[in-house]
């Protein structure tokens, strides 16, 4: 089972994520993409890691996470994926796209394979005017085509909205 939960920031996102991931009755692994590179981010990170259940375990991966999803799967496991767009901007920022476009190929062949409980959280940035610089296009192109390939691959879509949840698929 994968579930996608899409929104803006702070659309309610990832709570809504960790209600489903805490509903499965399974024991969650957090995959963390963050990394907290500025103050704002660590408080940010710091907020998340305290809104969660201390029975999760939290892994960070920013970079290789097909790899930490195929390591960590399991039938008594839900794994949680927070976030794809943090881990997209990772790839192409701290590496390039050709990593990008590698890791982007296993991240989906795991998810086609997997036979665990995943949950993935993303962030949809593509609902506004396109941006003017070539940089900010590239990532909201790829960061839309990567959430249409995730989607298809998705039993559960759900795109959050001031907090509440509307189903887009299953």
């Amino acid at each position: 089972m994968i579930e996608l939960f899409l929104g803006g920031s702070r659309s309610g996102k990832s709570k809504l994520a960790e209600q489903a991931a805490a509903d499965t009755g399974l024991s969650v692994i957090y995959l963390a993409t963050a990394t907290g590179d500025d103050q704002q981010m660590r408080e940010r990170i710091e907020a998340h890691q305290n809104s969660r259940p201390q029975s999760w375990q939290l892994l960070e991966e920013p970079f290789e996470l097909a790899q930490a999803i195929e390591k960590h799967a399991a039938s008594e496991t839900c794994l949680l994926v927070d976030c794809l767009t943090l881990w997209l901007t990772n790839c192409l920022f701290k590496r390039d796209l050709a990593y990008y476009e590698a890791q982007k190929q296993q991240l989906l062949q795991v998810l086609e394979t997997s036979r665990c409980q995943i949950i993935l959280v993303s962030n949809e940035t593509n609902m506004g005017v396109i941006p003017l610089g070539q940089l900010s296009r590239d990532f909201c192109d790829q960061a839309g085509l990567l959430h249409q390939q995730v989607a298809a691959l998705s039993d559960k879509v759900t795109l959050a909205v001031a907090g509440l949840p509307l189903s887009l698929k299953g």
